[in-house]
């Protein structure tokens, strides 16, 4: 029996090309959209995210050109559970979340993984610049990061399992640049081979951040006061869910120099500021941590890495240690700009993902 992959398909160009280097590997493959959200009272996503109606027919059309089978899958139940729910959840405890990791997690890495492996398919493709090995001499599979530094992946899929590398391709970890991958597209006649590549999340249609989780929570977020380092109070806030850590633009304030957010309390209902020294922070705690080259008990004391606290962040020396309760404290060699609870911290060995989870506490 020959090999068959499910290729998710987003609309893009990345994933129309995933899906085209998986028939030419010699797989049978089917193409899935899936649709994880839509407005009540009608709409879809917001145009420049990932799932709009546009985005669909440009899949379908290049499933067409590729002559594979392309359904689409509705998700939207698990979708506001697994990624809106947690979202609104980690801003009402003060934190930063992370709804595009969540997706990956939730949807296209486990609810979707599950459909391809009651459908029959042994593998699943996306368009993540990212690679995935084995290691006979581990007994392990690595997630690696891509040949293209500028496009790397690996940090949003920190949380694959054993199993699910296992069953995961990545087509485009080996491409040197974006313009090989929008050449091969043009090559396949795709529709989206110069299409801008997604940015905005796609549940937060209108307004910001704010105005949905007002809609979505059905209240309100009062204002409250910007309060300086010295306990000075600077201003006005327009609702603590509307900044997040590290901000500095869209403050509404008329200030002598540049400040930043670094640190919100819900109980006060207060947006403490600082000229930048605060936002600098020397170890954190991660929980839900999942280790990929490591097998947890091979972990004796520190070891040393290099850590990305954000996605854009660049990765800096530090060293992680096992915790008893099984979270991993993470000191940084020179202390690190923002990092926020909610967000995700990944480790590396060179080009090896050493494991993630996510930021529990900051000291």
């Amino acid at each position: 029996m020959g090999k068959k992959a499910l290729v998710a398909m987003s609309g893009g160009v990345d994933s129309s090309v995933a899906a085209a280097l998986m028939k030419e590997r010699g797989y049978d493959c089917i193409g899935v959209t899936m649709k994880l959200y839509e407005k009540e009272g009608g709409g879809t996503c917001r145009v420049g995210s990932c799932c709009t109606a546009e985005d669909a027919e440009d899949a379908r059309q290049a499933a067409s050109v590729l002559g594979i089978p392309y359904y689409v899958f509705n998700f939207t139940g698990d979708f506001e559970r697994e990624v809106i729910r947690r979202f609104a959840e980690i801003y009402l405890k003060g934190g930063t979340p992370n709804p595009c990791i969540d997706c990956n997690r939730y949807m296209k890495h486990r609810r979707l993984y599950q459909r391809a492996r009651e459908l029959g398919f042994d593998s699943i493709a996306t368009g993540h610049y990212a690679r995935v090995s084995f290691d006979a001499g581990r007994g392990r599979w690595l997630l690696k990061k891509a040949r293209n530094a500028a496009k790397d992946q690996s940090y949003v899929l920190y949380f694959l399992s054993q199993e699910q590398l296992s069953h995961s391709v990545f087509p485009l970890g080996e491409f040197e640049t974006k313009e090989e991958v929008r050449e091969l597209a043009e090559k396949l006649h795709f529709l989206n081979a110069r299409k801008r590549d997604s940015q905005d999340i796609c549940f937060v249609m209108e307004g910001d951040y704010g105005d949905f989780l007002e809609s979505y929570l059905g209240r309100s977020f009062p204002p409250g006061n910007f309060v300086d380092e010295e306990g000075r109070i600077l201003g006005r806030h327009r609702g603590i869910v509307r900044y997040t850590i590290g901000q500095r633009k869209g403050l509404g304030l008329s200030l002598e120099a540049p400040m930043y957010v670094y640190e919100k309390d819900l109980l006060k209902n207060e947006v403490y500021l600082t000229r930048g020294e605060k936002l600098y922070q020397k170890e954190l705690i991660a929980d839900d941590f999942n280790w990929i080259l490591y097998d947890p008990s091979e972990i004796k004391g520190a070891i040393p890495v290099t850590a990305k606290s954000r996605y854009r962040a660049k990765e800096v020396p530090a060293e992680a240690e096992l915790l008893p309760d099984g979270r991993v404290r993470v000191r940084f060699q020179e202390p690190e700009r923002a990092p926020a609870i909610g967000q995700a911290i990944v480790l590396y060995e060179g080009e090896n993902v050493v494991g993630g989870g996510t930021i529990q506490s900051i000291s």
